[in-house]
């Protein structure tokens, strides 16, 4: 384990005691790689000259164009959380469903894979529908665990559906094209949606009386103008995920160049509600300067930590120690989806990402294994940060704005099976790797080995070129052509030798005439 010396570990043991504690995590990583990087440089295990590399990093990161995607992406959803597009889509889509058991529960489902396809963001879509939701569906008779959990969850898929800002960041520490990462991300989307409507089908014919449909006085009438208010909230929607994903698939647009026109049809969309209001462009600039800013200054913080951890070959005592995992790829996958579910219980995904990725993606590489792969996979687990009981932020966004009858014990045993099923989607991606790479374009593939390549003929008798490793080596011969001496063309004498030039005695001084 020390095969790399004692101060890569030590590094490794110094970041978490910083975290618990409690320091701010930016800072902590930059102290933590500043002050190894100089018991390094003193114990003679590190070279200053790495450290100059520094500024040159922290210029690659403020002027890394695929990066303005996240305030792009930000931005759109603070617009969106706050239009009343939710609103709209939550109350049409509850009345169309309300009439069967689990209703409002498949509607919160719908409209939050719909959300976290527009606004790429799980606060915006945990507390908005938390608010529209969970009162109306505690009125009716909806268990509070069922209620809570359900609407954490749908909240959490975010993190998996495209333009999710985690997938953003992911691309970027592995080095992959975002659009590569969101066509990825597209079959375990799908999956994770029919999951958690499969759980709640399973639970309907269970336990009923969890979740009773609603009375007809509240959903109304099933007919044309209920179908035409549902499709008045979904069509808007469908056109600006089209617009930022569509254009992204399509190769119109870069990541950063769709997030812009996001935020143009977050805008259309926001004055077609009428709430396109200063305050409202405001609040959504202040949310959007904070989790930038963070973003930055947190991986402005893990370069330093980084920069310092591969200089002391920790990253090959990482890949030492981790290529060695029982079970090849697989064994590798099923350790690095747990060593990242333990440390969701503590860390951000933004951390996560920034110091856990660049520490296991050499790993994944080397075993062959697809990188979208791994990090459409690492992104699934990642949705079970927000879930976690007790450090979930989805259940403290829930607790924050749910009313005082509802117990916190009944939000975080309520989130219990809906982790059990983010995992279970982890496990059919480790098994399954079809489910991510299906939906990406690999081009035609060729057998180098079929390969032929044949030289056409001169004139009308033509030649042919016998194989390089044909008998007696040396240039082929060609019916009709011959090569010149070295010394001459054919049919003339040679040129007369040129005599050389009489050895300088270099002992003795240069003779001046």
């Amino acid at each position: 384990m020390f095969d790399f010396g004692i101060i890569p570990p030590a590094m490794f043991v110094g970041m978490i005691l910083f975290m618990l504690y409690g320091f701010p995590v930016a800072f902590s990583l930059a102290a933590v790689g500043l002050f190894f990087g100089i018991i390094g440089i003193a114990t003679g295990h590190f070279s200053e000259a790495f450290l100059q590399a520094l500024p040159l990093r922290f210029f690659g990161i403020v002027s890394n164009d695929l990066l303005l995607a996240i305030p792009f992406f930000t931005f759109m959803g603070a617009i969106l959380e706050r239009c009343g597009l939710a609103e709209d889509l939550l109350e049409g889509t509850g009345k169309l469903f309300g009439r069967i058991p689990g209703g409002l529960a498949y509607a919160v489902i719908l409209v939050g894979a719909v959300l976290g396809a527009i606004t790429g963001t799980v606060a915006a879509s945990v507390i908005t529908m938390g608010v529209i939701s969970l009162p109306i569906m505690l009125r009716y008779g909806y268990s509070p665990r069922l209620a809570t959990g359900v609407i954490a969850a749908s909240g959490t898929i975010t993190q998996v559906i495209p333009p999710s800002l985690v997938l953003v960041v992911l691309a970027d520490q592995l080095g992959k094209s975002v659009g590569d990462m969101y066509l990825g991300a597209i079959g375990p989307s799908i999956l994770q949606v029919a999951i958690f409507m499969g759980y709640i089908l399973i639970l309907s014919f269970l336990k009923p009386a969890a979740m009773p449909p609603l009375p007809k006085e509240v959903r109304g009438d099933f007919n044309w103008a209920l179908l035409m208010r549902v499709l008045s909230g979904m069509v808007p929607s469908i056109v600006l995920i089209f617009l930022v994903l569509g254009t992204i698939f399509m190769g119109l647009a870069t990541p950063t160049e769709a997030g812009a026109l996001g935020v143009v049809g977050a805008m259309v969309l926001a004055a077609m509600h009428r709430r396109l209001t200063w305050p409202l462009m405001q609040e959504a600039m202040r949310s959007t300067m904070h989790i930038t800013s963070m973003v930055v200054m947190i991986l402005i913080g893990s370069t330093c930590f980084s920069l310092v951890f591969q200089g002391m070959d920790g990253s090959r005592w990482i890949e030492h120690m981790l290529s060695g995992i029982p079970g090849g790829p697989v064994g590798f996958l099923i350790f690095a989806n747990i060593f990242i579910f333990v440390l969701a219980f503590f860390l951000d995904f933004f951390e996560i990402a920034f110091i856990v990725i660049p520490m296991l993606a050499p790993v994944a590489s080397a075993l062959g294994i697809d990188l979208i792969w791994f990090g459409v996979l690492i992104c699934v687990n990642m949705q079970t940060s927000f879930m976690h009981p007790p450090f979930g932020f989805a259940l403290f966004y829930l607790r924050s704005i749910a009313d005082r009858s509802v117990k916190t014990s009944d939000i975080y045993m309520g989130a219990v099976p809906w982790v059990c099923m983010q995992l279970i989607l982890v496990a059919i991606v480790i098994f399954w790797p079809q489910s991510v790479t299906y939906w990406l374009d690999k081009g035609p593939k060729v057998d180098p080995s079929s390969i032929k390549i044949e030289v056409p003929g001169f004139g009308g008798n033509g030649f042919s070129l016998p194989p390089l490793g044909a008998p007696g080596g040396g240039s082929p011969q060609m019916p009709g052509l011959t090569l010149p001496p070295m010394n001459g063309l054919p049919g003339q004498p040679p040129a007369p030798a040129t005599p050389a030039p009489p050895a300088t005695d270099l002992s003795q001084p240069p003779k001046i005439n």
